[in-house]
């Protein structure tokens, strides 16, 4: 009686997430096509010269009169007027049809979500069948660099190594800002000139984009290989992007913070997806899913449906469990076949998850994978191991014999030329442990007259124990049992294999505990002492200071970077920055150490030179053999001077009239080398206007490069982010964000900025 209700209520479920799914892509759709069909509309009522109302009314006669559809038409409209924006008119004509399909895409990308949304619309709509393969959009900052905010076709990590193109952009990126006009490289850039998600011999176009007069990004468009740009490839790839100027008001697309796990999963032939787990409400985000996963959920994810029960509304509880058991045991998760996806799936029945495994992919990210076809060769291949190390065995209870196949006297370690032991005297050669289970397998075999298995442990003559797999069924005459016949596996391999591993993956996970304990411990020490973004500080005598840190890239990298600002008793200013060599949680208990001595020997009023002198001594008796690079200033309100010492630290940068230099810097020992060691000390007047940047090797440091490379980038990035609101000392926040921004040093190390205004 209970089966009728709960079938129909799983038939309700399935037919209510699918219905739901496929409602809310109806509704996109509309909307791309209302959002079309109002702009045909507005072009109606300024030609005609009448009512919005009327217009409405004229369309739709119109679709009637000519039998297009009202989509088609509002394309048509729209194509009729000048190109939007400033995008120059190529003078050649684009193919009707083509142009409605790109005014249709435009209008759907349009109704995205995010800029990401929005340009995987136009590549797959637009800009693909032109032959492209790749789309780019940058967006302007105001510290005059591009930022990303979307992209498709490329891989998540090149897209996360060109997020930023600074002010000093190469070519041919500057060439086709400078000019305001679209650069078109019909076989790729010249020798030397990288460009993101383009091979060195394929065509790419760069493409301004501007709104009423004003520069606000570019596009890049890429294809596979040499392309001819004729007009009227020119033409429709510049209306397109003069279309995708109004994407650019949407939200960013998200940068993954795993690139890499990203391009792994994209280059799967099976779907898959990325999850992340929040330690602080459970809830588990499909943070990405590939190619394959986006063909099989019906369509790409938008930002409102990263949630697992929005993805996998029929799953989501299953995979859950999975997840949480992974999440336990730090092991992969498996399940045969979970329930169909029903998020949208227009056609034909929802397709069942087959070969379900979740695996551990790093602190609170899974990877997902699974079919929707059973793959023969993995069927094959899993069928083909269940035959190893098997034998058979037949047993006859009227008199007949005990027959074995030839494997089975190399389970039980007896010769060829012995007895086999038939299944009811079998107690005298298993474990003592297994009385039990060999009890069960054979009730079920005689009072059952059932199949049955069970491992039993083997003991052989020799001494050694083999665990075997005993799966039998009943000979039967009537209702009279004559014999059994069955199989024999040895799974010895399979259970040494599995200790073994469970004792690797304990140490290891101990192991690992410890280091993740230490390497979390350490960043949250860090991010105390030193946080990434403070507040900018308005100090007495005219002075603003804004100051900057950026953690490393990855956690394990967390270093001993700091900076300190602190007004002392006597009205002046101390201004520090330094860094401790080495990396985890032994350089940022040495850098608090320092960090927290420098600020007491400061209160003593003694000079810069001096109180690097005292830190040296502290670091040689504190710091078990630690070294650091630091520069400690003071400056003077009143007398608007500032001192400073240097161990072993980068050059301040000073920006004065628009222009910046280094300074001369003392080319002392860092501290911990030497005792008593005498540190020199610097001089120089700050002028109202002037700005003063100390910071860290992270900031310029790159690997196949010398520090004199990496300043004088330092000095160029400076000049370049230097604005007329910078003169009065004030507009302190622009500048660090943008040098954090151009991201100068390649090494993913931390990095500590300050910068301090005259006003």
């Amino acid at each position: 009686m209970s089966a009728g209700p709960a079938g129909a209520s799983a038939d309700w479920a399935d037919s209510g997430f699918t219905g739901l799914a496929a409602e809310i892509e109806r509704l996109r759709a509309d909307s791309a096509c209302r959002h079309l069909t109002d702009l045909a509309t507005g072009v109606l009522a300024a030609q005609l010269g009448v009512s919005v109302a009327d217009a409405a009314a004229h369309l739709d006669a119109l679709a009637g009169a000519t039998g297009l559809s009202p989509a088609d038409l509002a394309a048509d409209v729209v194509n009729s007027v000048a190109a939007p924006g400033d995008q120059p008119v190529v003078p050649s004509p684009v193919p009707p049809l083509q142009a409605r399909q790109q005014r249709r895409t435009a209008a759907a990308a349009e109704a995205t979500d995010s800029v990401g949304d929005a340009a995987r619309t136009l590549l797959e709509g637009a800009l693909g069948p032109l032959g492209a393969d790749s789309l780019w959009l940058w967006r302007s900052a105001a510290s005059g660099s591009l930022s990303l905010a979307g992209h498709a076709g490329v891989g998540a990590s090149e897209a996360a190594a060109w997020r930023w193109i600074s002010p000093a952009c190469p070519e041919p990126f500057r060439t086709a800002l400078d000019g305001s006009v679209p650069l078109w490289l019909e076989s790729g850039p010249a020798e030397g000139c990288p460009m993101p998600g383009v091979r060195a011999d394929a065509a790419s176009a760069l493409l301004p984009l501007r709104r009423q007069g004003e520069l606000i990004g570019l596009a890049l468009v890429g294809w596979p290989g040499p392309t001819p740009f004729d007009a009227s490839l020119r033409r429709a790839v510049t209306d397109l992007m003069g279309m995708a100027v109004a994407i650019l008001d949407r939200p960013d697309s998200p940068m993954p913070a795993v690139p890499v796990m990203v391009d792994l999963l994209d280059a799967l032939t099976q779907p898959a997806a990325l999850l992340q787990t929040s330690d602080a409400t459970g809830a588990v985000m499909v943070e990405h899913v590939n190619g394959e996963a986006v063909a099989t959920l019906g369509g790409a994810l938008s930002a409102g449906d990263r949630h697992l029960s929005r993805v996998f509304p029929l799953t989501h509880q299953a995979l859950g469990r999975l997840i949480r058991q992974a999440r336990h045991s730090r092991r992969p998760q498996r399940a045969a076949r979970l329930p169909a996806i029903a998020r949208t799936e227009p056609h034909g029945a929802p397709a069942p998850l087959l070969d379900v495994r979740v695996l551990p992919a790093g602190d609170a990210r899974y990877v997902l994978l699974w079919n929707t076809v059973t793959d023969s060769g993995l069927a094959t291949g899993r069928a083909v191991s269940r035959l190893q190390r098997v034998a058979t065995f037949q047993d006859s209870l009227t008199g007949g014999e005990t027959v074995w196949s030839e494997q089975a006297y190399d389970m039980f370690g007896m010769g060829r030329d012995e007895a086999p032991v038939p299944l009811l005297a079998l107690r005298g050669r298993i474990h003592r442990g297994d009385d039990g289970a060999l009890t069960e397998l054979l009730r079920s075999l005689m009072d059952g007259r059932t199949g049955a298995q069970s491992v039993l442990r083997i003991v052989r003559p020799d001494g050694s124990v083999r665990h075997v797999r005993v799966a039998a069924e009943p000979l039967l005459d009537g209702e009279r049992v004559t014999g059994f016949v069955g199989v024999y596996q040895d799974e010895s391999v399979i259970h040494r294999t599995e200790l073994a591993l469970n004792a690797t993956f304990d140490s290891l996970t101990v192991v690992r505990d410890q280091a993740e304990l230490r390497h979390r411990l350490a960043l949250q020490l860090q991010q105390a002492i030193v946080p990434e973004t403070p507040a900018p500080q308005e100090l007495p005598g005219g002075l603003v200071v804004a100051a900057r840190y950026r953690p490393a890239a990855e956690e394990y990298q967390v270093g001993g970077d700091w900076y300190d600002v602190l007004p002392l008793p006597d009205g002046k200013l101390l201004v520090a920055v330094g860094d401790i060599a080495g990396h985890g949680i032994d350089s940022v208990t040495g850098m608090v150490a320092l960090r927290n001595a420098q600020r007491a020997l400061a209160f003593t009023g003694g000079p810069p030179g001096q109180l690097m002198g005292w830190l040296n001594e502290v670091t040689l008796r504190t710091g078990e053999g630690t070294s650091a690079t630091a520069v400690c200033a003071l400056y003077d309100p009143d007398a608007r001077d500032l001192v400073w010492s240097s161990a072993g630290h980068l050059p301040l940068l000073l920006l004065r009239d628009g222009r910046a230099r280094l300074l001369d810097t003392p080319e002392d020992i860092l501290l911990g080398a030497v005792p008593s060691f005498p540190y020199a000390e610097r001089r120089i007047a700050l002028r109202p206007g002037d700005t003063l940047l100390l910071y860290t090797d992270g900031l310029i440091e790159r690997r196949h490069d010398g520090l004199g490379v990496g300043l004088a980038h330092l000095v160029a990035a400076v000049d370049e982010l230097a604005t007329d609101e910078l003169a009065t000392g004030g507009q302190l926040g622009p500048l660090v964000d943008g040098l954090l921004g151009l991201a100068m040093g390649d090494t993913d190390d931390d990095t500590c900025i300050v910068a301090v205004g005259v006003r």
